[in-house]
């Protein structure tokens, strides 16, 4: 417990300083690059929502089964050669700074309002880093406004979820979530090519996040000082297409007494989501400031509480 403790730590003050380095091989561009060679070579003609299914478990167990044998290897070097757990501490806070998606969240939506207020195309380029919807023909302020959905919506994917699987299966755990996100976002829409092959993953990502998603609204509103918003973050997150992602969209709608929601484009198909909150007003920069806060100050009370547990049980 030692080690996942020192892990966690070392992996989660890698992704507080550097983010993502552009430069580096990174295992979720991996992981799309499978599933989308999977989905072309399966996802046609009968029984997609089989492959689809088989697709997916395959690669969810790859994942785990691959990580742990990895850490295992890892172990038996670093003992061999006389380092303990060395090797194998440090493979897991690298692992673990790969899941992590934290600092990169903030800095691509701090760009994005950036960018809008150069000039709407610009915003429009910005935020199709981030979102999965069609941007060509955003507002601006659906642009600022599809960048606080994202950002809510993956401080739990990117953030909370992960720590919430490396407390119950280590980093293996973390790494297989990592995989099921990964497949929710590229096959996981109810569109016509996805609809069949992509259920199983939908499905999958749904259960993984389901407590995450609940934790994660409930983190943002402590630290924002507004528990008072439980019951109205409760039953406004059903309101969404998506059984979690409503939850932390409506903490932030909340906490920023705005509104989220209504026509999104996907694949040149119109989706409505149901509107959360009632003031549909203009977002401005002080509006993201104050969300990328609550979206850190959340993630440090994790880390806290995720290290705490495993200090706690090292040392009694």
């Amino acid at each position: 417990m030692s080690g996942h403790f020192f892990a966690l730590i070392g992996g989660w003050l890698l992704d507080l300083l550097a983010g993502d380095p552009a430069r580096l091989p990174h295992p979720v561009v991996g992981f799309g690059k499978l599933i989308a060679a999977g989905e072309r070579r399966w996802n046609k003609g009968v029984k997609r929502r089989l492959k689809g299914a088989i697709l997916a478990i395959s690669l969810i167990v790859g994942a785990f089964a691959l990580t742990l044998a990895l850490l295992f290897g890892l172990q038996v070097l670093s003992e061999t050669i006389g380092l303990g757990a060395l090797l194998q501490n440090v493979g897991e806070s690298i692992l673990i700074f790969y899941c992590l998606a934290g600092t990169t969240l903030i800095r691509e939506v701090r760009e994005v309002f950036r960018a809008a207020d150069r000039s709407l195309e610009e915003g429009r380029k910005q935020v199709a880093r981030i979102v999965g919807r069609d941007t060509a023909a955003l507002s601006g302020q659906e642009v600022r406004k599809a960048a606080l959905e994202t950002l809510a919506e993956n401080l739990n994917d990117g953030v909370i979820a992960p720590m919430f699987w490396f407390l119950l299966l280590g980093v293996p755990g973390m790494v297989a979530y990592k995989m099921v996100n990964t497949l929710d976002s590229m096959i996981g829409y109810r569109n016509e090519r996805y609809a069949d092959f992509g259920r199983f993953a939908a499905k999958a990502d749904d259960v993984a996040g389901w407590i995450p998603a609940r934790l994660t609204a409930f983190l943002m509103l402590l630290v924002s000082g507004r528990l008072d918003k439980l019951k109205w973050v409760r039953e406004n997150g059903r309101k969404h297409l998506s059984p979690n992602s409503g939850h932390p969209e409506a903490a932030l709608a909340a906490i920023l007494d705005c509104r989220f929601g209504g026509p999104h484009d996907y694949f040149g198909e119109e989706v409505w989501k149901p509107y959360i909150g009632e003031n549909d007003r203009l977002l401005t920069g002080a509006d993201m400031e104050q969300a990328t806060l609550v979206n850190r100050l959340a993630e440090m009370v994790m880390v806290l509480a995720v290290s705490t547990v495993f200090l706690v049980v090292w040392i009694f």
